[in-house]
């Protein structure tokens, strides 16, 4: 180590790092784990969390240090990479440290974006598994949520088809009366499918079920993951899955999970989902990888499971937010932190020169397309015109109270110049900042950024939340749009408006967390406005409601739950040696 990034792709670097990959019960004796802790699932393990947790109850906790980004391109700036390096930084200065990442969803892994395992010598390991599958979470989670699907059709289907005594006597069920035009769950299927987001199901007769409008999300978008990432432990979760908003009587009360009768069997097959799996960086450091839900319109965390056994093990626990700090860093902040009574030390923010001249003017950026010679050339007039992104994004990490640490994810074609005004700008915004070649050289690249991360983690903070969970739902969605994105002020549809209003009134509400829903390619709801824009307003067209979650969803602009495949996807590369069984061609 390292190895050559320049010339190795990422699955041969994983492949060549795996040949020394700590088994699970080296992981036992490396962790200081106890035998029963440790739940072998081939050449990967979970951890048996409930009992690490009740054994480590008294132990200090570790510093606590989040990852996010600037505004990124549609290629993304490297956070789990930056994650990773971080993570090998430290443990080449002899620290105790580990970290939890999201799980991927085989969506983007057989699309355009790839793994998100990382990258270069900074990735996680066994990368295959990782964006296979893994232990097999994300397959849990699609049997649970579709077997709600199929309580609630089923029901439909046997309510037509019987009067209320028929219905009872033969099922020994209440009729529900459920609106079919109001039914607010779909199916799920962890790839990107464009031709399953609008349906209709139930085509036949009597028998065939009930025929009606219906849809697919990808499988990371489901309340059930966005569940996964917040709970406590396995007695929430159950709490929580008898109370998921399935659809809407006639009469406009909610027809929940519980009213079907179905929490308790979709609670039986998440039962293993609750202990995160653990892995490992390039260079040993250990990982744990534990809950993927969507950052636009859920959480956007790994899990707070994951948090509390990290900052029980580990010295140093890294944790990631996705997507940039207006989306997942607001959302760690004024969501994942108040739920878990969770502090961090410090807040990463990863940047790169590509971003800063996106952000200034540059060309656009295309995934899969070369990028404009405008990104490989040096231009410091684009990178300063675009600095102001990144000092809005310090701006907000600074208004949690928490201490900003500005990492330069570095690429080769950076220059001097460009990385000397980045320096500058940062630290005149109160920002400590940091170089990181970790990408091409591991740990011995991420020195300089580790060190940056502890002396920051030396300083107390003064973290508080950006608003008291009292706060009516709009006036939180305004104080969001303006102190976090740069918003002049926020315009409700009539519909949207009218919704917030019942919601406002209902205390059943009252702690349910804000998760507002918008693009990440800008900190705007418009996807074409780079920088930061001026004299815009948030327009907020719906509110959606996760009961089982506790989350209300204000949504700005139109987002999609399913994901479309491009014209050049990820699986025309992937293969199987067949004589080997290894898998080439994953990103």
């Amino acid at each position: 180590m390292p190895y050559d990034a320049t010339k190795l792709k990422d699955w041969q670097i994983s492949e060549e790092a795996e040949k020394n990959m700590p088994t699970p019960w080296d992981w036992q004796e490396k962790l200081g784990l106890q035998k029963d802790e440790i739940l072998p699932m081939g050449r990967l393990c979970k951890l048996d969390f409930m009992k690490i947790i009740d054994r480590l109850k008294d132990r200090p906790d570790g510093k606590y240090i989040e990852v996010t980004a600037i505004t990124p391109t549609p290629l993304g700036e490297g956070k789990s990479t930056t994650s990773c390096g971080l993570m090998e930084g430290l443990g080449k200065r002899g620290v105790n440290v580990g970290g939890a990442l999201r799980q991927p969803s085989g969506g983007p892994t057989m699309n355009v974006k790839g793994t998100a395992a990382g990258g270069g010598n900074s990735l996680l390991i066994p990368m295959t598994e990782f964006s296979m599958g893994l232990t097999g979470d994300i397959n849990d989670i699609m049997n649970a949520h579709n077997l709600a699907m199929v309580a609630l059709t089923a029901r439909m289907q046997h309510e037509r088809n019987y009067n209320d005594e028929q219905l009872a006597r033969l099922t020994g069920m209440r009729r529900l009366n459920v609106d079919p035009t109001r039914v607010e769950m779909g199916w799920i299927i962890d790839f990107c499918a464009q031709s399953l987001r609008n349906i209709i199901i139930g085509i036949g007769g009597r028998t065939d079920g009930f025929m009606m409008q219906s849809k697919f999300g990808i499988a990371v978008s489901s309340e059930l993951m966005a569940m996964l990432a917040i709970v406590r432990d396995l007695a929430d979760m159950r709490e929580r899955m008898d109370q998921i908003t399935v659809a809407f009587d006639k009469s406009g009360k909610p027809v929940t999970t519980g009213d079907l009768e179905v929490g308790g069997a979709m609670t039986a097959f998440m039962r293993n989902t609750i202990n995160p799996t653990l892995m490992c960086t390039a260079e040993y450091q250990p990982c744990m990888v534990h809950a993927g839900p969507f950052a636009n319109i859920a959480v956007g965390q790994s899990s707070i499971i994951a948090d509390r056994i990290g900052l029980k093990m580990f010295d140093y626990h890294v944790t990631e937010s996705g997507f940039a700090a207006d989306i997942g860093f607001e959302k760690f902040w004024n969501v994942k932190c108040r739920f878990s009574g969770l502090k961090p030390h410090v807040s990463v923010l990863t940047t790169t020169i590509r971003a800063l001249k996106m952000h200034g003017g540059g060309p656009k950026v295309v995934a899969g397309i070369a990028l404009p010679e405008e990104y490989t050339k040096e231009n410091v007039g684009l990178v300063e015109k675009g600095i102001p992104n990144m000092v809005h994004c310090i701006n907000i990490i600074r208004k949690a109270g928490i201490n900003p640490v500005v990492c330069l994810n570095a690429f080769h074609t950076d220059t001097k110049a460009e990385i000397a005004l980045v320096r500058e700008h940062a630290e005149a915004a109160g920002a400590r900042f940091a170089v990181s070649e970790h990408w091409a050289k591991g740990g011995e690249g991420a020195l300089e950024f580790a060190d940056a991360v502890m002396d920051a983690c030396k300083e107390e903070n003064q973290f508080k939340f950006l608003y008291p969970i009292e706060m009516k739902l709009r006036d939180r969605v305004a104080l969001v749009a303006k102190e976090v994105y740069g918003a002049d002020g926020v315009s409700w549809t009539p519909e949207a408006e009218a919704k917030a209003k019942m919601l406002e009134a209902d205390p059943k509400y009252n702690d349910y967390a804000t998760m507002m829903v918008k693009t990440h390619l800008s900190l705007s709801h418009d996807p074409t406005l780079k920088g930061v824009p001026k004299g815009w307003v948030l327009p907020i067209r719906d509110v959606l409601i996760y009961s089982g979650a506790k989350f209300l969803c204000p949504c700005a602009g139109t987002i999609s739950l399913m994901p479309g495949t491009s014209s050049n996807p990820a699986f025309r590369r992937i293969d199987v040696d067949p004589k080997t069984g290894k898998v080439s061609g994953l990103f």
